[in-house]
């Protein structure tokens, strides 16, 4: 072979090498390319997939904040929509574009409508705590007017005891005179024949006229009451007790004087013997005095 054909040869080599070179490059660089595209597809895929999971959270979130059933019927109709979305991404090749594309929009369609859920979840709640508010104003007035009724009530109450009282007989002037049997006062304990018992019913323009009863009790220094029969008695702050003379008198509301008298068939000793007067169910007058031996 001469020189001239050598130097062809060896060319035509060169070439060849550097062609072979040029090709391996771009082979390799169109493989890393290529991987790196879809490193960045499975990024896009993963983001995407967080996106997701945040909204199906963000559902949960929502309807703990809500009281509303028919609300969170709706957020749990939605979240279960997401869950399906998410399950369809998952199972997709992060290099199938157009499902990537279609599921991205899926996507903002969701966050329009979970907008529209928040804002309607805080008008809600805004009108719930208005509701509250003026549910705790009304209480308010409501337990005012309770207690101005109860203050009421107690006033007329009050009131009510007042005029009772007023209108209750009055037994005033209580005389108690032990008499022997000449009628005459009696010195001596042994000498008491007779008990007489004066007093004065006053003047009460309040108090309701007519027939009253007035009951009378005499009790002895051991506070036995002078009786003749047991079964002589009358009601007084729910209980019976005894009496010794019962009187019946025509009570105009003008001051009125009574007398009554007991013929003493006891023994009788000395010491304190007391008067009681009831009317009406009312004790109007009480008085004690001493015999003396």
């Amino acid at each position: 072979m001469n020189k001239k054909s050598t130097w062809i040869v060896a060319v035509i080599t060169t070439i060849l090498i550097i062609a072979i070179a040029g090709i391996t490059y771009l082979f390799l660089r169109s493989e890393k390319e290529k991987k790196e595209l879809v490193q960045n597809f499975e990024l896009d895929k993963k983001d995407l997939e967080n996106e997701y999971t945040g909204f199906a959270k963000q559902y949960d979130e929502l309807k703990f904040i809500t009281s509303n059933d028919s609300l969170s019927n709706l957020l749990s109709e939605e979240q279960v929509k997401v869950q399906r979305l998410l399950e369809q991404l998952r199972s997709v090749k992060a290099t199938n574009a157009s499902e990537i594309r279609r599921l991205k929009k899926e996507l903002a369609l969701l966050r329009k409508v979970m907008i529209g859920y928040v804002n309607q979840i805080d008008s809600l709640n805004r009108l719930n705590k208005e509701l509250t508010t003026e549910n705790q104003e009304v209480k308010q007035k409501y337990q005012s007017a309770t207690q101005q009724i109860s203050n009421l009530s107690e006033e007329k109450k009050n009131l009510h005891n007042k005029v009772t009282l007023a209108a209750q007989l009055d037994a005033t002037n209580i005389t108690f005179l032990a008499k022997n049997k000449k009628g005459k006062q009696a010195k001596k304990v042994k000498d008491i024949v007779k008990f007489q018992i004066g007093f004065t019913i006053v003047k009460n323009i309040t108090a309701e006229a007519g027939n009253k009863t007035i009951y009378i009790r005499i009790t002895k220094p051991d506070n036995d009451v002078l009786t003749r029969n047991s079964g002589n008695t009358f009601p007084y702050e729910n209980k019976s007790l005894s009496y010794s003379i019962k009187k019946y008198v025509e009570y105009t509301g003008e001051e009125q004087s009574v007398t009554v008298f007991w013929d003493v068939e006891e023994f009788l000793y000395a010491g304190s013997y007391g008067v009681d007067i009831f009317a009406d169910g009312n004790l109007i007058g009480s008085k004690r005095f001493t015999i003396e031996q």
